[in-house]
Formats: structure tokens, sequence, C-alpha cells
């Protein structure tokens, strides 16, 4: 994830139309994101053979309940890391605060960010030595439609920890790593989706909108 790494280290505020579209429902360009499923198709609760997890941590994608946790696993550089992954909650802003996001105001009419919170728990695996990539394949989508990605918007969020100050990550440490969205204002249903890997199936935490 060097490209997102660099936006992040440089303090980069990367909004653009191509993202701002997403979540309109328009062609996503130059976003980092992708996952197996449509764009415009939010993955339906029961659709997978795992959407009813058996006991203990799910693995390999599927709808959970709030409060449950996943496990997954991600390359972190060289090194495979097994984190379990927990969606908490989703903080949504106003239109104001969209306008500081954005260079172009007028391009964002309408929408305002969401704020999704993971907890990531490393549970096996080496020491993450560099700024983690295990937050990298979050996705907010809002009623059905995938949300427009905010790089580097989240890092002072209240509850977040900023990615870049994170070194030495060991088993048994818990962070909070966060992504921000652009969303259509009044969205009903609001969805974060993790993967372990970009095109791998994602697990999904449903909450409600504002």
């Amino acid at each position: 994830m060097l490209y997102r790494k660099n936006l992040l280290r440089f303090g980069v505020p990367a909004v653009t139309l191509a993202l701002a579209l997403t979540a309109c429902g328009g062609d996503d360009g130059g976003s980092k994101k992708s996952n197996s499923k449509s764009k415009d198709e939010a993955p339906a609760a029961g659709s997978h053979a795992k959407d009813k997890p058996a006991e203990g941590k799910p693995t390999g994608g599927g709808a959970l309940r709030a409060g449950k946790s996943a496990t997954g696993k991600v390359k972190e550089g060289a090194t495979p890391v097994t984190y379990e992954v927990l969606a908490q909650k989703v903080d949504v802003g106003t239109e104001a605060d969209t306008q500081k996001l954005v260079r172009d105001p007028k391009k964002a009419k309408g929408l305002v960010p969401a704020v999704a919170h993971l907890k990531f728990t490393h549970k096996g695996g080496g020491v993450v030595k560099e700024t983690p990539d295990a937050a990298d394949t979050t996705e907010i989508w809002a009623d059905g439609r995938r949300g427009g990605l905010v790089i580097g918007a989240s890092e002072d969020a209240p509850g977040c920890d900023d990615p870049l100050d994170i070194e030495g990550w060991k088993q048994g440490e818990s962070h909070v790593l966060c992504e921000t969205y652009l969303v259509p204002k009044g969205s009903k249903g609001l969805e974060v989706h993790w993967a372990e890997k970009e095109d791998g199936e994602p697990y999904v935490w449903k909450f409600a909108g504002k």
C-alpha cells in the first residue's frame, strides 16, 4: 500500500472527484479499494454459506452480528499476521464537515463523512515493524452503494489511532484503526466491510444511518 502510505506520510489531503462520485454510484476511477462484489451492489445478508458462522471467530467473509468479531490474516510487508477484527461503530458527520475535507465543495454537495472504527487485535505472527496495512481493505457502504474514500482524514478522529505512529505492534496488543468515506446525507443503512485482502470476500457489519 505504498501509494496510500506516502499520502499519509506527507500529509496530502486526498479527496478526488472520482472518489466523491462513488458515493453517488458513479465510476470509482482512482479508488484504491475493490472487492469481488459489484461496485454498486452490497452483498445481501444470508447470501453466503458463512453468514451464519459456527462457534468461534468466523473466517472467510460473510455477515456478522453487531459486536461479533472475525479473524483474518494480513501480510504486513513480508510478515503474515493474524488479527481479530471488530467493527465498533460508524460516526457520521455533517455537510459542514465535508466542506473541510474536499478541495471543491460543490462536487461533494449532499455528502457527509462517515468514519468506521475497527479494533484490530494482534493474535499471532510476527511483529508489525512499520505502518500497518490491516485496515486498508476497509470500506463503508450506504444504502447498498459504496461511499467515496477520503485518504488521511481519520488520523485525528477521536478514538482513532494514527497508523503512522504504530511501530513494533506485538501479539496481544490492540489498536483502533479508522477509515473515512463520503456517503449521501440521510443514508438509512450503513455497512462496514473488511477483507483479508483487496480481492477477498468481505466481512460485513451493519449499522443504522443518521
